[in-house]
């Protein structure tokens, strides 16, 4: 039967409709590679006034990496402006994961290199950008790893607590070797306190993951992306008693395949305690997953939620995941996709299970490419994340997701 002109524009109205509720991904900065940076293997926080951070692992004027913001001008266009530009000596470089704020401000991030310690071309340190009443910045260093006890590489995001303690993960170093979970406390003159408050042993876990550690009601909750009772990693929470000692304990290891294994991304709660997060192997397919931890009776249950296919839905996601404000989640994979180069996916509850759809397949130049973290909320169910490559120039994006 031939459509009348009242049904063709019914479909017509009903596609625009749909059209309207697509999902946009839109890149709001290109790094051009030199002065500006290059290779944005970060995470992107955001302060009350909208400006996003973040740090570049190479570029800048040292060719060592930087610490980056992005202005909101108020008519869709972004400011990028170097905050530091780290040497590679004394002061690290490549820094990963980008950074994190205080109350006042302030921003703390690690650099795997650079510093001092026994490793070549140092051991990292951890690093703050105090913030001056003119808005400018001033880098110190916090705590130059030496590679031994403390640890070596620091290439997680910190923690920063409200007494301005300071909270991060060493993949390697420590007493067995297999990495450190550490405190670093304020004291006179600017300078900080270091103190190892767990050495990773294997059994445990090993080394800590790119995500931050989460602190919650005062515990401390991280990722080791290996090691643990089947050697795929696991899951597990520090919690300070009265005396001020940290307990160590292993909520769950990861089995391998069709389970998860090799998480690599920091962790989500829900306002039930319920935690979430991703693998970079194993599920069903061997390329990753995405999970849930449910606390029951003092023990954990583990659920894998959905199991990556390699193809169009992705792959290999090493990202956080966030939620909102109808409850899905969302996420980033590193690979996968229609280019091979990422997605982002979404995650809807039902009655049955969670349902998985792609929003959006990065394309590369000039959209972003290969999605190494995940995103951070906006205002309005609006996200921000970066990609190591893509932007105009393939040299790292910054992008802006509205589903």
């Amino acid at each position: 039967m031939k459509a009348t002109p009242l049904v063709l524009a019914l479909l017509a109205t009903s596609s625009l409709i749909a059209a309207s509720h697509a999902a946009t991904v839109k890149v709001i900065y290109s790094f051009q590679g030199g002065a500006d940076g290059e290779y944005t293997d970060t995470d992107v926080v955001r302060d009350a006034a909208g400006n996003l951070y973040g740090s570049s692992v190479q570029g800048g004027t040292h060719a060592s990496g930087t610490v980056w913001q992005l202005h909101p001008n108020g008519d869709g266009t972004w400011t990028h402006t170097v905050l530091y530009n780290f040497t590679g000596g004394a002061d690290g470089a490549e820094p990963y994961k980008g950074v994190t704020l205080d109350a006042a401000g302030n921003l703390y991030g690690t650099a795997v290199t650079g510093g001092g310690g026994v490793c070549e071309g140092g051991c990292g340190v951890a690093y703050k950008l105090t913030k001056d009443s003119g808005g400018s910045f001033t880098q110190s260093v916090i705590h130059q790893f030496q590679g031994t006890d403390d640890g070596q590489g620091p290439g997680a995001r910190l923690t920063v607590d409200d007494s301005g303690n300071v909270y991060g993960m060493a993949p390697i170093g420590g007493v067995n070797g297999m990495g450190t979970i550490y405190q670093m406390t304020p004291a006179q003159h600017g300078k900080y306190k270091f103190k190892v408050l767990y050495a990773f042993n294997g059994a445990d876990g090993i080394g800590g993951s790119a995500g931050a550690l989460v602190l919650r009601s005062g515990d401390l909750y991280g990722a080791a992306t290996a090691g643990g009772a089947n050697g795929s990693g696991s899951i597990y929470r520090l919690k300070q008693n009265k005396m001020g000692r940290w307990k160590f304990a292993v909520l769950y290891s990861f089995k391998e395949e069709p389970d998860g294994g090799f998480p690599y991304g920091g962790l989500t709660f829900d306002a039930l305690g319920n935690i979430y997060g991703t693998t970079y192997y194993a599920g069903e397919n061997d390329v990753g997953c995405v999970w849930q931890l449910s606390p029951h009776k003092g023990r954990w249950k583990e659920q894998v939620l959905y199991s990556f296919q390699g193809g169009a839905d992705g792959a290999a996601s090493i990202a956080n995941v966030n939620f909102d404000s109808a409850g899905n989640l969302y996420g980033t994979t590193s690979e996968g996709g229609a280019a091979g180069t990422g997605v982002i996916f979404k995650l809807k509850p039902g009655a049955h299970g969670w349902k998985e759809s792609v929003v959006h397949s990065f394309a590369g130049p000039p959209d972003g490419a290969f999605a190494y973290n995940g995103m951070v909320n906006g205002e309005s169910d609006t996200f921000y994340g970066a990609t190591v490559h893509g932007g105009s120039d393939n040299e790292g994006a910054i992008y802006e997701f509205k589903p």
